[in-house]
């Protein structure tokens, strides 16, 4: 699990996320001093210590640096609500507790994401009739074409599906 990134390095890499292309110390020093004050060095320093610690690559461009993301803020998000769930000793409580703090906006956006990790197998599946029933027999039956396509998968690593895969913790 990455670290949570300090206050400045969030600062730092919202930027190199937002704008999705290499960047130079330049062009986040000046993007930043819209909102504070801050040295070059400054800027210089902190994307010199997110290169340590793997959150930028660098391409040498002159005498300056090109930086760019690793990953996107979607993955770092993801791996922090991640560890956040699994460290808790009743993950199914925090995970309800967590949506029980979500808008109506965030439950939406949690369904789309979960009706996109199931795909359209979830749906033949939630149709089932239960076990025992006469209607069906308990088999599922095979659905018309009439079911939308499930999104190709992202490149991201460590997509927002990932906890699903550990709900047996």
């Amino acid at each position: 699990m990455p670290r949570p990134l300090g206050e400045l390095e969030d600062a730092v890499m919202t930027r190199v996320w937002k704008w999705n292309r290499p960047a130079t110390v330049r062009e986040v020093l000046e993007d930043l001093q819209q909102e504070r004050s801050i040295a070059y060095t400054t800027v210089m320093t902190v994307l010199d210590n997110l290169h340590q610690k793997g959150w930028v690559r660098r391409e040498a461009e002159g005498r300056a640096y090109r930086y760019e993301a690793v990953s996107t803020r979607a993955a770092y998000s993801a791996a922090l609500m991640n560890d956040a769930w699994s460290q808790s000793d009743n993950p199914a409580a925090a995970l309800v507790a967590f949506f029980g703090m979500m808008s109506p906006e965030q439950r939406e956006a949690l369904s789309d994401a979960v009706r996109m990790v199931q795909g359209p197998q979830a749906q033949t599946l939630t149709t089932r009739e239960p076990e025992g029933s006469d209607a069906g027999q308990g088999r599922e039956e095979p659905q018309d074409s009439e079911q939308p396509e499930a999104p190709e998968a992202s490149e991201e690593p460590e997509g927002p599906g990932e906890p699903a895969s550990d709900a047996g913790r």
